[in-house]
């Protein structure tokens, strides 16, 4: 973790919807004038699509569990590593995982490549990840050592797969089939390496559908925001400073079930995102300015 140069990551599973957060990162960053470097989880996968393809084919003729959300088909060393170097100087490196051929098109390269490793942009006031790997600790590395704010985005595990199926094969091309093979192919590294994250982080924001989505391989559509509701809890010892009595008073709809917990209508959520996060960027981004302060002897607002 790092006063100067602090690191944010969104974690969450494939289709979770994560890159909602995104946008109201952006939306806060333009309101705040602070310039941040956006991470994509992708960039850190170990293969492009070929060579991952022909790596699962190796594994199950082994009788091998492998997925994207194992430290195998990954470069968490190298995850690790930018999270270290970016608070210990605000510097590092990423790239870009091409999904769709609007993206391959752009980049003039084939879908389903990386594009080079880049620098970040210089002169960022915060790092942003978006991707499954902010929170993971396993025996050879603890990438949440270094999160000065660790968010979970967790819709329950039906909507997780319908989101994940419509998103793939609408968007991404593939086969319905496909998409299920790796449902089922990921879940022993979903339990080991996803889900024991949302344990490390601050905030967890898990959507709830109001509807019957029991068979997630059958379901043609996502349920919409108007029937849903997002549970959102705070860890004990949260990094946030929660205000439950303004957010229930600004949010629509919203109601408290324990002292850790809110409730939001699901077409709140984006107000509610930028409600609680805007806080604790802000907290941050003053804990930087003080510490970039102190370096060059300028007195802090409190002394």
């Amino acid at each position: 973790m790092s006063e100067r140069h602090p690191v944010i990551a969104v974690t969450g599973s494939s289709g979770a919807g994560t890159s909602t957060f995104m946008q109201v990162f952006e939306r806060v960053a333009h309101q705040l004038d602070l310039h941040i470097a956006f991470v994509e989880g992708d960039a850190f996968h170990a293969y492009d699509r070929e060579h991952m393809q022909a790596a699962v084919s190796r594994a199950r003729i082994r009788g091998e569990n492998f997925s994207h959300f194992g430290p195998q088909a990954n470069l968490l060393d190298k995850l690790e590593a930018l999270f270290a170097n970016y608070g210990r100087n605000g510097t590092g490196k990423t790239r870009r995982y091409l999904h769709t051929e609007a993206e391959a098109i752009e980049a003039g390269q084939p879908v389903g490549t990386f594009t080079p490793w880049e620098p970040l942009p210089p002169d960022s006031d915060m790092l942003v990840y978006e991707g499954l790997h902010g929170g993971v600790v396993t025996n050879e590395l603890n990438i949440a050592q270094h999160v000065d704010l660790l968010i979970g985005v967790a819709p329950i595990v039906n909507l997780e797969w319908i989101q994940k199926i419509r998103r793939d094969t609408g968007e991404r091309g593939h086969d319905p089939e496909e998409v299920t093979r790796t449902i089922l192919r990921r879940m022993p590294d979903y339990v080991n390496y996803i889900s024991p994250q949302f344990s490390r982080t601050d905030i967890n924001f898990q959507r709830v559908p109001l509807v019957d989505v029991a068979n997630p391989f059958m379901r043609a559509d996502i349920p919409s925001a108007e029937e849903s509701v997002v549970v959102v809890r705070f860890a004990e010892g949260s990094r946030t400073r929660p205000d439950f009595a303004e957010w229930l008073a600004r949010i629509p709809g919203a109601f408290a079930t324990r002292s850790d917990t809110i409730v939001v209508p699901g077409p709140q959520q984006p107000l509610a995102i930028e409600l609680i996060l805007r806080p604790a960027v802000e907290q941050l981004a003053a804990r930087r300015a003080q510490a970039l302060g102190a370096s060059r002897g300028i007195p802090s607002a409190s002394t």
